[in-house]
């Protein structure tokens, strides 16, 4: 006789240990937004590498720190630096370390649910990082 625990409750704890443990529709629909196909899942593992890599060359090798951030700079003289940030927003002492080269590259998470994202720093006692935009990022993560 392997009666479990909640049968042997009252008939009213029965149904709130049951109404505990049902799901409500908003929170099934919350869940099946983050359950994502193979290729996706695929996308999003190359995609994840990629940076990975990125995030290992700027900490190690100072070579690969130094031509990514003359890309970088490159491609602020070219496109301006408002094509090259997603929030050019910013303040005029800022955008002008940047434009002179005074900055740092670094790969963070702002989120557990945003993916990595290149960042610019500052160089100087900034706080604040700044993200390259979108099409550039993965500008960059192709040519890996």
């Amino acid at each position: 006789m392997s009666d479990s625990w909640l049968d042997k409750l009252p008939g009213t704890a029965k149904q709130k240990q049951n109404a505990k443990y049902k799901m409500s529709a908003r929170a099934y629909e919350k869940l099946r937004q983050k359950v994502v196909g193979p290729e996706k899942a695929k996308q999003e593992m190359q995609r994840n590498e990629a940076m990975a890599q990125i995030k290992f060359g700027l900490e190690t090798e100072p070579e690969f720190q130094e031509a990514f951030k003359q890309q970088i700079e490159k491609d602020i003289a070219q496109q301006g630096i408002e094509a090259v940030l997603s929030n050019p927003d910013i303040s005029n002492e800022m955008k002008q370390q940047i434009e002179s080269g005074s900055f740092d590259i670094d790969v963070t998470s702002p989120s557990e649910d945003v993916p990595d994202q290149l960042v610019i720093k500052p160089e100087g006692n900034v706080g604040e990082k700044i993200p390259l935009s979108k099409s550039l990022t993965e500008s960059y993560l192709s040519q890996l």
